[in-house]
């Protein structure tokens, strides 16, 4: 079984500009292709309305409906779905099991020093996004004379960053989006015993995790925290001897196909066919018939409570934001989970930055570093924020609109 690899990933554009863009993917299915799709169209900020899964175990047939931007590069969009695709051969693809896992990339150390202005780490990350570098940790702090000393763990997934070229490129990017504010840039390959040593601690304080597990109840959703409000998960047996139905409604947020697809993926469940619609822009339907990994329904009761459970959860609450006092200064915390594939949310680093800068609050240091808690590996971003700014800015306010950014909402 094989299609010309030309054929696995077409896009097709809109006819009205009212309209969204098409694409569909046709290709081996294996556990999991669904997230991963999503990533890549999460990655490029692109919003999913409507999409459509089939696949009788073997072969896959997927549809997304979707709405992308004037910058849009859709060339490269497909070019990152093929490669999350499974593995082809002399253009043809087929079937097999993935066994192996990829190698690892590696993992680069960025230094950047610049004066410090408002809105300057995000300049950074928006140039890093660009050009495709995924930032997997930073540390960032400001000196007393008005230096910024950013130092970004990245790997690149266009695998050239240990090219000149490639470096060249990065640092014109750079250039031309801090002109005159850069002094110094720097990148070298570090190695894995540099790589572990840069990890945050995995502990954090308890004031931290405390807030966390509180955002983490459903219950605390009294206290005024924005949340995605009537979240409904259902499961049902009896409609095919086959199949498990998993009915979702609720409301959209940025990336919830992906939340659902990647919580599916860590409780190793996969989709044999599914609708997912938004009405209005803003309720969802979502309806998955899907198997266990032995290609069975799911008929453990307390299987089926604990899946609907999670799913509900990672809707309800994807991210946990906070703002918090530390001592004198001020600090926003945000988490979001990370795959048992160790992958994190995209953009997420984008995303807070840029709420910042249009809230017009500066960033005196960050830090993202991965973490254990309640026995979960979570991605934690950590921003001081400049004591000048939190003398004005509530930190209600703070919090509010980082969640939205986050979260996709007006």
């Amino acid at each position: 079984m094989g299609i010309p690899y030309d054929d696995v990933v077409l896009i097709t554009e809109p006819k009205k500009p009212e309209e969204p863009t098409v694409i569909t993917v046709n290709c081996p299915d294996k556990t999991g292709l669904g997230c991963d799709l999503c990533r890549v169209i999460l990655f490029f900020g692109l919003s999913i309305v409507k999409g459509d899964v089939s696949t009788d175990g073997k072969w896959c047939y997927i549809v997304f409906w979707v709405f992308g931007k004037s910058t849009t590069r859709w060339s490269l969009l497909k070019k990152r779905l093929l490669e999350a695709c499974p593995s082809c051969s002399s253009g043809i693809y087929y079937y097999r099991h993935e066994l192996q896992h990829p190698k690892p990339s590696d993992v680069f150390l960025l230094k950047l020093c610049c004066f410090d202005r408002r809105g300057v780490l995000h300049d950074m990350t928006q140039v890093l996004c660009e050009l495709e570098l995924i930032i997997k940790r930073v540390k960032v702090s400001t000196t007393p004379d008005g230096k910024v000393m950013d130092l970004f763990f990245i790997t690149d997934s266009r695998e050239l960053l240990h090219t000149r070229k490639r470096q060249e490129d990065t640092y014109n990017h750079l250039k031309a989006a801090l002109e005159d504010s850069m002094i110094s840039f720097e990148i070298e390959l570090i190695s894995p015993h540099m790589t572990f040593c840069s990890q945050a601690s995995s502990i954090l304080p308890h004031t931290i995790t405390e807030e966390m597990y509180n955002l983490e109840l459903p219950k605390e959703q009294a206290s005024g925290a924005m949340v995605s409000h009537n979240v409904s998960v259902t499961m049902d047996n009896t409609l095919t001897p086959s199949h498990s139905l998993i009915q979702i409604l609720c409301e959209d947020h940025k990336g919830l196909l992906y939340d659902i697809m990647r919580t599916l993926k860590d409780y190793n469940i996969q989709v044999s066919y599914g609708r997912f619609s938004t009405k209005q822009g803003k309720k969802c339907e979502v309806d998955l018939f899907v198997v266990q990994a032995d290609g069975k329904k799911i008929a453990d009761p307390n299987k089926r409570k604990c899946l609907c459970s999670r799913l509900q959860l990672e809707l309800i609450l994807p991210l946990r934001v906070v703002v918090i006092s530390r001592g004198p200064d001020t600090e926003l915390l945000v988490a979001n989970p990370v795959e048992l594939s160790g992958k994190g949310r995209p953009l997420v680093f984008y995303d807070i930055t840029l709420a910042l800068k249009l809230l017009n609050t500066c960033i005196f240091s960050a830090e993202i570093g991965r973490h254990a808690i309640g026995g979960r590996e979570w991605e934690v971003y950590r921003i001081l924020l400049d004591e000048a700014d939190n003398l004005s800015m509530p930190r209600s306010k703070i919090e509010k609109e980082v969640r939205k950014m986050l979260m996709g909402w007006e």
